[in-house]
């Protein structure tokens, strides 16, 4: 049995040396995509989780809206980071219970995708302190954006599967887990010609 999982598995790991070889922004992107995907799924079920609990403090009647940038269609305002005190089930925006839910999910994921894509994806052996440093700017950059973006779809999303489609509180999750894929899609497409910038290879040098 061992001897025929080895034949099994030695061709299939040389083929996949052979194919980093001949295609090696392929394997990489791959790669890349996996780790990602992998990062996702983590933001997937630590989001709901992280939610749950800090809807059951009062941090969820706490307003949390910043960053004016100009006005809805209804002539509201629109906030890059729009938080509004209350339950999402009464119509409110989950407050600062859900601005904290996301933003620890997705540091947490953040953090294990940095360390996964410098050592596995780009074995950089570049200056780990000064990529961490460009890595930060760049998740702060585009956590500002994916937030100003998500002001477009975030409230549609919970309408439609808690309302329309009557799903109710499996329909907040629901929503939930289609805000967070949005999110990650975002920052997937994002990062990745950031990381071939910060996570390089030097010569005659040994990993960190």
């Amino acid at each position: 049995m061992n001897g025929e999982t080895r034949k099994t598995t030695v061709p299939k790991l040389k083929f996949w040396a052979n194919f980093k070889e001949k295609h090696p922004n392929i394997a990489q992107f791959l790669v890349f995509f996996l780790l990602s995907n992998g990062v996702t799924v983590l933001q997937l079920v630590l989001m709901p989780f992280l939610r749950s609990l800090f809807d059951q403090t009062s941090l969820v009647n706490i307003n949390f809206q910043i960053m004016q940038i100009g006005k809805n269609f209804d002539g509201s305002s629109y906030f890059v980071f729009d938080y509004g005190a209350g339950p999402l089930s009464a119509g409110g925006g989950g407050g600062l219970a859900y601005f904290l839910a996301v933003q620890i999910a997705i540091g947490i994921a953040q953090i294990i995708n940095f360390f996964a894509q410098r050592n596995i994806t780009f074995k950089s052996n570049t200056n780990i302190w000064k990529a961490a440093m460009w890595y930060v700017i760049a998740y702060f950059v585009i956590t500002i954006g994916a937030a100003a973006a998500q002001g477009f779809y975030k409230a549609p999303i919970y309408d439609l599967f808690m309302n329309t489609w009557g799903m109710g509180s499996f329909g907040e999750t629901m929503a939930d887990m289609i805000t967070m894929i949005i999110n990650s899609a975002i920052s997937f497409w994002v990062f990745y010609p950031i990381f071939k910038v910060i996570f390089k290879q030097e010569p005659d040098k040994q990993a960190i």
